[in-house]
């Protein structure tokens, strides 16, 4: 068995203001150069791409198998150098059992799985050039579909206020829009981590999913997991999210929730931060809010005093979130050390100094050991950090 990084959640198809680009509009969204990232310079082994039931994506897939630059695997993905791309779309269910929508990860075991995906979809969208866009198709049919292929489907971002599954698309219980049994683990999104998701009793049945949500190739790798596989294919993926015959995920490897965008409630007229039911609003007098993250798990949580074994969740700061760490500092680092998971876990502090000033150092080694000091992100506007 080995250990491998794997980040399940990167767009080609969509800056992060939702306006929508093609993959040949700018050289950092192509889709060779997120290939090329995560290899090289990211040191990430598995990468999902969420934009790949795009019939543009597929045609470009596909010409790059015919060069010999990619490989499609007998055991699912398509492999890229070091790296294991594994075929996946984006999907937001807004069904007449929402309350509000949804959005959905959906992984297939080979490009011709993923075109007949495409095909189906097709009639069910308004335009299947995009990603992260609405199907208008019940929640309960898309899961069957994607399992009648042999996918895996993985509700995304799932506290996240805004399009997510305990945000806005359900009261209570995700029973509400989907079939339990057809869900193969969730992903938890950048303001809440395993402890926190842990307090809700029906998600103590799936694996927890770390995925950058990356629209940028500096964001890949922001969060991750590493598996315990035989080799990085989709079907070893889905023996891990299982636990079965040996495989596994190791751990989590996530903001600290504080530095994410949405993990306090905040006023949404002025951005105030807001105690629970503090009504209006003490700055400006808006009744209108953004509930936090941490706000939505308190709702859900009931306390049955039941520990949950999991995977260890590590507190991870990527290296563009240090102050005083720009690209020209970055690249001297990935020149020196490689790829940026070298540098995150594994070059010592006497080798990094010999790089870059000790201050750096420090901020890179506390947030190894997760010792930095955090303000909180709320109502869109990531947290910072403040020191050591």
């Amino acid at each position: 068995m080995n250990k491998y990084f794997a980040d399940l959640h990167i767009h080609i198809g969509q800056t992060e203001s939702g306006k929508p680009v093609k993959i040949t509009a700018s050289k950092s969204l192509t889709l060779k150069n997120i290939l090329i990232e995560a290899s090289e310079r990211k040191g990430i082994d598995l990468i999902g791409i969420i934009d790949c039931h795009v019939p543009e994506v597929l045609s470009t897939l596909v010409k790059l198998i015919e060069t010999g630059e990619c490989i499609e695997l007998e055991q699912g993905g398509i492999q890229f150098q070091r790296t294991t791309l594994l075929v996946g779309c984006e999907l937001e269910i807004y069904d007449k059992s929402c309350s509000g929508p949804i959005h959905v990860l959906i992984y297939m075991p080979t490009l011709e799985k993923m075109a007949t995906f495409s095909n189906w979809m097709s009639s069910r969208l308004k335009n299947n050039t995009l990603s992260s866009q609405r199907i208008y198709e019940e929640g309960r049919t898309v899961q069957r579909v994607v399992k009648s292929l042999g996918g895996l489907f993985i509700p995304a971002h799932i506290f996240t206020p805004h399009k997510s599954l305990f945000g806005s698309g359900v009261k209570h219980s995700l029973t509400e829009v989907f079939d339990s049994a057809l869900i193969d683990g969730v992903e938890l999104g950048l303001s809440s981590n395993t402890c926190m998701a842990d307090q809700v009793e029906e998600l103590h049945t799936y694996p927890f999913l770390t995925n950058s949500d990356a629209h940028s190739l500096q964001k890949i790798g922001r969060e991750y997991q590493s598996f315990l596989l035989e080799q990085p294919t989709f079907h070893e993926i889905r023996l891990a999210l299982k636990s079965e015959d040996g495989r596994k995920i190791i751990a989590n490897y996530g903001l600290n929730p504080y530095l994410g965008k949405y993990y306090e409630t905040t006023c949404e007229k002025c951005g105030e931060k807001q105690e629970e039911n503090e009504q209006p609003c003490g700055k400006c007098g808006s009744t209108r809010y953004i509930k936090g993250v941490a706000t939505r798990i308190k709702e859900l949580s009931k306390d049955h005093g039941r520990i949950i074994e999991r995977p260890p969740y590590f507190h991870q700061v990527p290296l563009q979130f240090i102050p005083g760490i720009g690209p020209k500092t970055l690249d001297k680092l990935k020149d020196f050390f490689g790829t940026e998971m070298n540098i995150l876990h594994y070059v010592s502090e006497e080798e990094l100094k010999k790089v870059i000033p000790v201050t750096l150092v420090q901020y890179i080694i506390a947030g190894r050991e997760g010792r930095l000091q955090v303000k909180s992100g709320g109502g869109g506007t990531y947290g910072k950090i403040l020191g050591i």
